[in-house]
């Protein structure tokens, strides 16, 4: 019980809340908490994740909203890809993680 405790601090602690009262969670902050070291791996799971919403007649573009991040790139930046899941969304993330 106490592991299971533990994932839910670590998932609660990457919790983004908007001024509208909504939660989501970054998927590329997401991803080390579920132990993936790597985007394309996790982006993997991420697209699974989108067929498995989409089948159970959830919305993709309300769920996995796409957003872009500046990020450094040594002296220049440039966006990267990253979703905005809701706690759904994470859930299947999660779930997905282990087909």
């Amino acid at each position: 019980m106490e592991l299971k405790i533990a994932e839910y601090k670590r998932f609660e602690d990457i919790k983004h809340v908007r001024e509208d009262g909504s939660e989501f969670w970054y998927a590329r902050e997401l991803a080390p908490a579920l132990e993936y070291s790597k985007w394309e791996n996790f982006s993997k799971v991420i697209g699974r994740a989108m067929i498995a919403c989409e089948n159970s007649g959830h919305s993709v573009s309300d769920d996995f909203p796409e957003v872009r991040k500046i990020v450094e790139a040594g002296v220049t930046s440039k966006p990267k890809l990253d979703y905005e899941l809701t706690r759904y969304a994470s859930s299947i993330a999660n779930k997905s993680t282990t087909c």
